[in-house]
């Protein structure tokens, strides 16, 4: 790479890491998956990954979806085949990642009380969310940019959602549009809202995603300004490739404005909008939102990022419909707290007012029963599929939700659990 070439890269990565936007829509605008990543191949061959899909590598990892024993098979994938700017931005937590450790570890504080001589020949993993059925309580949380770890992104994910039953979460930053999304799935998603601090846009988002015949909005209010990401700084510093062919600014490299107009080109929701001026940083942003949403919208609205009581019961006087206890998979505050410690406070402080979901590090069976048993109604995974999309396309998404699901089974066998919907408190204790 030329001289002048590296050090205009190294200037554009250096502010990119260290920007606001980083948080918001991540590395993960390029839309090449890089050759041998086609949704009916093996996920091993011309890997795009640092080291390579050598012969070597084929050697310890899967050579088809089938063969996972757990989620956490797909990460090696992942790991492997992605380059490093993007698997770092699915990796990252915030400084440390202290908070993004917490919410796996914080699933190791509960321990699950089993019932025995229970009849457990068959159980019933069903939920009921908003006069809806779901087979599982397991949702598909919002992840943006999905092209940048398959090229088939987010119509994979919504081809095995939709065929296995689950809910599908939309990401704002989506690179496939709703309207797409939707007739891959064969329903609509919930659609989930980054405000900005440019009310037009924010209309245009809401307004297309109604008319796109979703029925539900998740505005997630748990970045208001950028997080410092040290993780995805680190990888992306590694990556050899010239990142500005896809996260190309509108204007000079140090101009933040001119980035995001930019990098929201490559994103279908933003087509036909000005984007001269938008940001995604909303510090100004309070509960007077949910007010100013309920005037544009009849979709029904939930709020993510919440994670005390007191926050959860202003939600409920706010007029929202559902609250997603959520610090943004480890990606927001560095609070150290997790979210299943997090989850039975604002499940007391709604008092089954509303619906509470919520997401961070859920990887077993076990953890599903866990955050049910300390009263969430609903529980929602990120990376895990991400990582099956990475590996396989829509047949790793399906395995992983299989996995999820075989093991929820099991541990509800192994505890006594006959319904989700009998599961309470006296099923988990804190360790």
């Amino acid at each position: 790479m030329p001289a002048d070439r590296l050090h205009s890269r190294r200037t554009f990565l250096r502010f990119l890491a260290g920007s606001p936007l980083l948080s918001a829509v991540g590395l993960s605008g390029c839309l090449d998956p890089g050759p041998g990543r086609s949704g009916t191949g093996t996920g091993v061959a011309g890997g795009s990954g640092s080291a390579g899909a050598d012969a070597a590598l084929r050697n310890h990892l899967l050579s088809s979806a089938d063969e996972a024993i757990n989620v956490f098979d797909f990460q090696e994938m992942a790991r492997a085949l992605l380059p490093p700017a993007h698997y770092g931005y699915l990796a990252t937590g915030v400084d440390g990642d202290e908070t993004l450790h917490a919410n796996r570890e914080g699933y190791a504080r509960f321990q699950l009380r089993a019932r025995r001589l229970v009849d457990v020949s068959t159980v019933s993993m069903g939920v009921t969310l908003y006069e809806q059925d779901w087979d599982t309580p397991i949702v598909l949380s919002p992840v943006g940019s999905q092209r940048a770890f398959h090229e088939e992104g987010e119509l994979a994910v919504a081809r095995a959602s939709g065929a296995l039953g689950h809910l599908q979460v939309l990401s704002t930053v989506t690179t496939t549009s709703v309207e797409e999304v939707n007739a891959a799935r064969e329903r609509p998603v919930w659609y989930q809202l980054y405000p900005t601090d440019d009310w037009a846009v924010t209309q245009a988002l809401v307004g297309r995603a109604s008319d796109a015949g979703c029925d539900t909005l998740v505005l997630t209010v748990d970045l208001p300004v950028g997080s410092n990401r040290e993780t995805a700084q680190r990888l992306a510093a590694e990556d050899s490739r010239d990142c500005t062919e896809c996260h190309r600014s509108g204007a000079a490299a140090d101009d933040p404005m001119g980035f995001l107009s930019g990098y929201l080109d490559h994103k279908p929701m933003f087509q036909g909008l000005d984007l001269s001026q938008v940001s995604f940083d909303t510090p100004f942003m309070t509960w007077d939102f949910i007010d100013r949403l309920r005037g544009i919208t009849d979709m029904r609205i939930l709020i993510k990022g919440i994670v005390r009581g007191d926050d959860a019961r202003q939600a409920v006087l706010s007029g929202a419909d559902g609250v997603i206890v959520s610090n943004h998979g480890g990606r927001a505050e560095p609070s150290g707290r997790s979210t299943v410690e997090s989850v039975e406070e604002v499940v007391a402080a709604v008092n089954g007012a509303i619906p509470v979901l919520m997401d961070g590090g859920i990887r077993r069976g076990s953890d599903i029963l866990k955050a049910m048993a300390l009263g969430a109604n609903a529980v929602c995974i990120g990376r895990p599929y991400i990582w099956g999309l990475s590996a396989f396309g829509e047949p790793g998404v399906a395995k992983v939700l299989e996995l999820l699901t075989e093991e929820l089974r099991i541990a509800m066998q192994l505890h006594g659990v006959r319904s989700l919907s009998r599961l309470d408190r006296s099923y988990v204790t804190r360790a």
